[in-house]
């Protein structure tokens, strides 16, 4: 017989009676039922109940376990009473009378319990991640995540892409986030970096003739903590194809993904059309570039209605340039009870309270409640209710301003309403391309035009757009939403280095500057560039949705906390003396 077992704990069933096996794993709890004690033993497959009385010749052992103890035992196969049968578990016909055990590894007094749904600060679970992964729930997101990436590794070889591996320690190419430094012992007083992604180096591939790549891709990022992004490093399938348009990247994408949430996501419904939105249209309906499309809620500029009306506050807001009146339809919420809750809302979000109007049936019919309604009479109230396609029982909310200032409160307010009413579809995923991104943006106090976006997208239009207004200037740039989270991000390249500089200059950055810090790629694509595009679709982020999880640290194996500090192994930690020196580093003291 094998050292340590013939079995896993799942495997057993009523065709093994009478067998003498053997197991291996961990006691998930013990049971004392008068003598005779009833043992959990839990492996990676499952668990099998082990059961010993004063007979078996280690009984005075097995008194001595503890939880989480790991253990080898053997003993005979015996089964159930028909009356204890658990039908939950594979292992539920049978149980395993113990003849011998060992004890391969005794357990600490525990500072979180395995057995359970019990609880527990996240620093204690990250500090003893270890124990924490063997729970069941982390067990089961961990194993999805690695079929989750042997499925899409599977489908992308199956579409004839290939899988390259570019370099982890490379140039620091500032792309939207803070590079990690790595500094050099044989070049003293530079520094490498790690990628924030190998944007660069999977454009350079295409330059080099390599059709199709893609990458189960490390990248690494310095950035601020948020409950669905890593704040170090996070995984993502990275896809690059020469010779394609917008729409053949959305033809390898959706099929690929589209499998990946029907195999994987629970029987929830899975959206076959995904709809293409604009930017501009995806923050003027939504608040947000990345949509929760499962609440069929839709803002609407309704401006008009309060310009030179009753209400002060937002007549006298829209006399300034570049401000409107946003309304948030609430079908269903028209009580004062639930206006009231949506005011409390906005008071936690900062703002003095949240216009609304709700619509009741009155002694002559229909009638408009609400501060709003009696500020701007009825003629107006009626002409919004039209708008927006309101009946009695309904209400709408209203947000004033310019619209960058109160688009990511009307987002949140929008998906709370959806949610108090019962109107987002939580068993569902909701997908939506979207696009038209604008390239440039214009700082408010200083005037400068900055990029936006991803500043090597291709503009449409080609250098002629360049020479217009540069805020009306739109890239072939893309997301992916899914449920209110951006899955994949992409966009045509720019592979043309004089719309390249031309594109840079406009943001202020001359060609030496371009040479100087994407001098690489710049050259490169001075030898005949394909057109060529792509995208990136974050691991953990598709596999906390699939889990049905809030918070992506439930998918990571060993995650940071919130203060990118790794408390199991205590990273980061500080350096050695000799090795500062031998990095020609020194530490100066914060004050």
């Amino acid at each position: 017989m094998h050292t340590y077992r013939s079995h896993t704990c799942s495997d057993l069933n009523k065709s093994n009676v009478g067998e003498t096996v053997r197991l291996s794993g961990w006691v998930n709890r013990v049971r004392d039922h008068g003598g005779v004690l009833f043992i959990d033993l839990r492996d990676h497959y499952g668990i099998t109940q082990v059961i010993a009385d004063s007979d078996s010749p280690v009984f005075k052992q097995i008194e001595a376990l503890r939880s989480e103890w790991c253990i080898r035992v053997d003993g005979n196969v015996l089964a159930r009473d028909e009356s204890l049968v658990n039908a939950k578990l594979p292992t539920g016909e049978i149980e395993v009378f113990i003849r011998d055990i060992e004890v391969l590894g005794k357990s600490e007094e525990l500072p979180l319990i395995v057995f359970g749904d019990q609880e527990y600060p996240e620093e204690t679970r990250l500090k003893y991640r270890y124990l924490d992964l063997r729970r069941e729930k982390l067990q089961n997101n961990m194993k999805l995540r690695s079929d989750v990436v042997t499925s899409i590794r599977k489908r992308m070889w199956e579409l004839e892409f290939r899988e390259y591996q570019t370099p982890i320690i490379t140039a620091s190419s500032p792309e939207g986030a803070r590079d990690f430094l790595v500094p050099s012992r044989l070049h003293p007083g530079k520094f490498y970096a790690l990628p924030q992604a190998p944007q660069q180096f999977k454009q350079l591939i295409m330059v080099s003739g390599f059709d199709k790549y893609f990458q189960v891709a490390p990248c690494f990022r310095d950035e601020d903590p948020r409950a669905d992004r890593s704040p170090t490093d996070f995984y993502q399938l990275d896809i690059e194809m020469s010779f394609v348009t917008q729409q053949d990247v959305f033809n390898i994408v959706q099929p690929v993904l589209t499998s990946i949430f029907e195999e994987f996501g629970g029987g929830r419904k899975v959206d076959k059309d995904w709809e293409q939105i604009s930017y501009r249209d995806a923050a003027l309906w939504y608040g947000s570039d990345k949509p929760d499309l499962r609440n069929p809620i839709k803002m609407q500029i309704v401006s008009n209605h309060f310009r030179d009306s009753g209400f002060a506050i937002f007549a006298k807001l829209l006399e300034q340039d570049g401000t409107q009146i946003r309304a948030i339809p609430a079908p269903g919420g028209g009580s004062r009870k639930f206006c009231d809750r949506m005011n409390t809302f906005a008071q936690k979000e900062g703002l003095p309270g949240m216009g609304y109007i709700f619509w009741r049936e009155g002694a002559e019919g229909m009638e408009a409640a609400g501060p709003l309604a009696k500020n701007i009479g009825p003629e107006r109230t009626e002409a919004i209710r039209q708008q927006l396609d309101l009946k009695v029982g309904d209400a709408a909310f209203f947000l004033g301003g310019k619209p960058k200032s109160f688009e990511s409160v009307a987002c949140r307010a929008r998906n709370v309403i959806g949610e108090e009413l019962s109107l987002t579809d939580k068993n569902r995923f909701a997908f939506a391309w979207v696009v038209d991104f604008p390239i440039y943006e214009k700082d408010e106090e200083t005037g400068k035009i900055n990029f936006e976006h991803n500043p090597f997208s291709m503009p449409q239009g080609g250098m002629a757009a360049l020479d217009g207004d540069p805020l009306s200037i739109l890239g072939y740039q893309y997301d992916l939403a899914c449920n209110g989270y951006e899955l994949v991000s992409g966009a045509i390249r720019n592979h043309k280095p004089e719309i390249m500089f031309k594109a840079f200059e406009i943001a202020g950055y001359d060609r030496d500057e371009v040479q100087k810090r994407f001098g690489g790629m710049v050259n490169a694509f001075q030898y005949g560039a394909p057109p060529h595009g792509g995208c990136a679709a974050g691991i953990d982020r598709i596999v906390m949705l699939l889990a049905n999880e809030a918070n992506i640290r439930e998918v990571i194996m060993f995650p940071m906390n919130q203060k990118a500090e790794d408390l199991m192994m205590s990273a980061p930690n500080e350096p050695l003396s000799e090795q500062l020196m031998e990095l020609n580093l020194r530490v100066i003291p914060q004050d």
